[in-house]
């Protein structure tokens, strides 16, 4: 099946972003415009990405903080409306079957043959990922394998320094998760494996400054989001590639004004529409 191409759209970023950044930044005022112009199917692609903040927002109002990220799908009513009442047909399928597993522990007509573990964040965000890996579209299922990796090694190496069980901080199964738990190499002998993990390793250890250390490990995420969706242009995976840089960017006016003026000025120099119609074509 071909995919739609958004030929006006990508031609129409450069000016959202350039018109967002002359009124302050602002992601949703951006993504809305985006999701405006999407088919659904496409539409349902940047909600899934956009669930982790959904998964956040879980969180935050479980442990009764007053804190609702507006990134996110649903709007702290509507959060309400799926704890309170149950309605869990709002969330991806898997965050919304552990979501009710962990609403519902407490009833007495919960199933007692399932067992519930400890930690709800685990496993709201182990479902999270699930739902990516489970999506069609291509760019999901890659961002979805790396995000997973990125926050499981950065919690390692943490978790390392400070002399915690590796195993309690990390999400989700796997070779890598394993891996990371087992070995006692300082790359955990993934060096020939992830391109990546001597940079977010020694971001971690070896910088002092708090600061530097996210913009090191958010370069990184920049670097993925453009490989994962190099050969695409104007379709759904170039669309949520330049979304993961949008949100990067939002933190850091946020973090630095002086950082996250030059990753905006970096991502309009990306959005050469013309460009892009010329890499196409080479293609």
């Amino acid at each position: 099946m071909f995919s739609t191409e958004y030929y006006c759209l990508v031609a129409s970023l450069r000016e959202w972003t350039l018109d967002s950044d002359t009124k302050g930044f602002d992601v949703r005022e951006i993504l809305d415009e985006i999701l405006d112009e999407l088919t659904a199917k496409d539409r349902k692609a940047v909600e899934l990405l956009y669930a982790y903040y959904d998964c956040e927002n879980i969180i935050s109002l479980r442990n009764k903080r007053n804190r609702h990220n507006n990134l996110a799908n649903l709007s702290a009513e509507q959060l309400k409306d799926v704890l309170e009442n149950r309605n869990y047909a709002l969330l991806p399928e898997n965050v919304a079957a552990v979501v009710k597993l962990y609403n519902e522990v407490d009833d007495e007509e919960r199933d007692e043959d399932v067992v519930v573990g400890d930690n709800f964040e685990h496993a709201l965000f182990d479902a999270y990922y699930k739902d990516l890996s489970a999506s069609k579209v291509r760019f999901l299922k890659k961002w979805g394998e790396f995000d997973r990796t990125l926050r499981n090694i950065s919690a390692a190496v943490a978790a390392r320094e400070a002399g915690r069980v590796i195993s309690e901080v990390t999400v989700g199964g796997g070779e890598i998760v394993a891996q990371l738990a087992q070995s006692s190499a300082s790359d955990f002998g993934l060096r020939g494996e992830l391109q990546y993990i001597d940079s977010v390793i020694s971001a971690i250890t070896e910088e002092t400054n708090i600061v530097e250390k996210e913009r090191k490990i958010d370069a990184v995420r920049w670097s993925e989001a453009e490989d994962i969706a190099i050969n695409d242009y104007f379709d759904i995976d170039y669309i949520l590639s330049y979304l993961v840089k949008v949100n990067i960017v939002a933190r850091w006016t946020l973090l630095s004004p002086e950082v996250g003026r030059e990753m905006l000025d970096k991502l309009i120099a990306s959005l050469d529409a013309s460009a892009l119609v010329e890499k196409q074509a080479k293609q």
